[in-house]
């Protein structure tokens, strides 16, 4: 029986406490309180893209990519409202041309539906290995309830019919016409209706329905379950409500990671899923659902396999690694809420979509290249990325045209020489900019991301990240970076 065969998922390593907003605002539009806990906050360079591309690589730790038929992107942040994220993760990813992609969006259960497409695919027999990601980063008004509960972060999953680790036995879905959260393609935040009815009529009634109808599909009752992971409304007693409506007990039901992450929207029951899976065992049945326009539910059983995939980053370790913001300020220049005054330098040269699709390899997967001849592995920046044009001689052995290609975004790195600019204008003051030697060989200049400028020294690790680096006239422009590596493995 088809289901998921892999989990991956990422937070981003920064955190914005609560009372750091209440302080920021002194409780203006917060009904004059702090909601406690913390929210996880995407970097000035992370989007919902960089963020999915982060999930999916967790998610296909050990998988060649050569074996992926899909891939479905669930986001109600996409960058676009004309081209598709799927494909261009797809690229970053590293991904075949002859697969399937497709872009979710529009709700908050688009990461489900993504997930029943996929399953459906796998069942007709047009694709064996689809992964469906989910990231979100969604903007709350200043100063509102939605600001201080919303965080951001990206779960992904391989859905297949091979090795699975949680087969699906059942899917139930429903659709309901119900605006109580909604956002209009010419609006910046959030809007909501007046809670009773969002969370009555709304949420209560619809998601209940949906887990209702799946337990009945399945002739299964609360206690056959190990774990209910279902989404959760900002306001989380509504959630606890909810499961003691059902009959879970409180013991069963997912934390939301209301405390310790904030709703990541279209990620978030998706996330709640990976970090149930990461305590699962063989035989446990879990009730998953999310909700949005009405709600999707499913029913999973865990299999022996899950023992396999305990190599992941995932929810926890994400959740060990973090670095608290200071100040509001500093995410409101992240979000780019508050203008900065431009850098006293020469404007940008255009974005050229020519060289772009030129350079694709070299800047999407990070490639370069390794001598046939000596082995020497070699990374040169594309023109497009401020590089030269490849040359066809070796730098070591002076071979002509004997290269073959070279990945050099999954390889670790240390630190040959550095530079702090402080008269650069950037929303993380100062930019730093590396020379790093890979392991295997290979050297190449990068920017430095999620680092302690004070912490940065010659001989530091470091590991590579995609993120967002400008975004000129209509285009986003993204690129690899490096950063102090986020998990120790074992």
């Amino acid at each position: 029986m088809p289901g998921i065969t892999s989990y991956g998922a990422y937070i981003p390593l920064h955190r914005l406490g609560r009372s750091e907003l209440h302080r920021a605002w002194g409780g203006i539009g917060m009904l004059g309180m702090s909601v406690p806990g913390e929210k996880a906050i995407a970097s000035y360079d992370e989007d919902s893209i960089t963020m999915a591309v982060e999930a999916i690589l967790d998610c296909m730790r050990g998988t060649d990519p050569r074996t992926i038929d899909g891939l479905f992107f669930a986001s109600t942040t996409h960058p676009y409202s004309e081209k598709q994220s799927s494909a261009f993760i797809a690229a970053v990813a590293d991904l075949r041309r002859e697969i399937k992609v497709a872009d979710f969006g529009g709700s908050l259960s688009a990461g489900t539906a993504a997930m029943s497409c996929a399953l459906d695919a796998i069942k007709a027999g047009s694709a064996q290995r689809i992964i469906v990601a989910a990231a979100d980063t969604r903007l709350g008004a200043p100063s509102g309830l939605m600001e201080q509960s919303y965080g951001d972060g990206g779960a992904a999953f391989i859905m297949g019919d091979e090795d699975v680790i949680a087969s699906v036995e059942a899917v139930y879905s429903i659709c309901d016409e119900f605006s109580g959260v909604w956002r209009a393609s010419t609006d910046t935040f959030v809007r909501s209706w007046e809670d009773r009815m969002v969370l009555d009529t709304g949420y209560s009634a619809i998601i209940a329905d949906a887990i209702s109808g799946a337990m009945s599909r399945c002739n299964l009752k609360p206690g056959d379950f190990a774990k209910a992971v279902y989404y959760s409304p900002l306001d989380v007693r509504a959630h606890t409500r909810l499961a003691r409506t059902l009959g879970f007990d409180p013991a069963q039901v997912q934390d939301p990671m209301f405390m310790t992450v904030g709703n990541t929207g279209t990620a978030l029951a998706m996330m709640m899923l990976v970090a149930a899976l990461e305590e699962a065992k063989a035989g446990d049945k879990i009730l998953f659902a999310s909700y949005g326009n009405g709600a999707d539910a499913l029913v999973l059983e865990v299999t022996g396999a899950i023992e396999k995939a305990r190599d992941r980053r995932g929810i926890k370790a994400h959740l060990e690694s973090k670095t608290m913001l200071t100040n509001y300020e500093k995410y409101l220049r992240w979000r780019g809420l508050i203008p900065m005054e431009a850098a006293q330098r020469p404007e940008l040269t255009p974005t050229s979509l020519s060289a772009l699709r030129r350079d694709r390899k070299e800047i999407l997967p990070l490639y370069g290249v390794k001598c046939r001849k000596c082995g020497s592995a070699q990374y040169r920046p594309p023109a497009s990325a401020g590089g030269r044009t490849p040359s066809r001689i070796c730098v070591m052995c002076q071979a002509k045209d004997e290269f073959e290609d070279y990945k050099f975004a999954d390889k670790r790195a240390k630190i040959f020489n550095f530079t702090h600019d402080l008269l650069a204008t950037t929303p993380d003051p100062p930019a730093t900019n590396l020379i790093i030697d890979f392991e295997g060989g290979g050297r190449g200049m990068f920017d430095m991301t999620d680092r302690d400028p004070d912490a940065v020294e010659v001989g530091m690790p470091v590991e590579m990240t995609f993120r967002k680096l400008f975004f000129d006239r209509g285009i986003h422009n993204y690129y690899w970076k490096a950063r102090p590596i986020r998990v120790k493995e074992a």
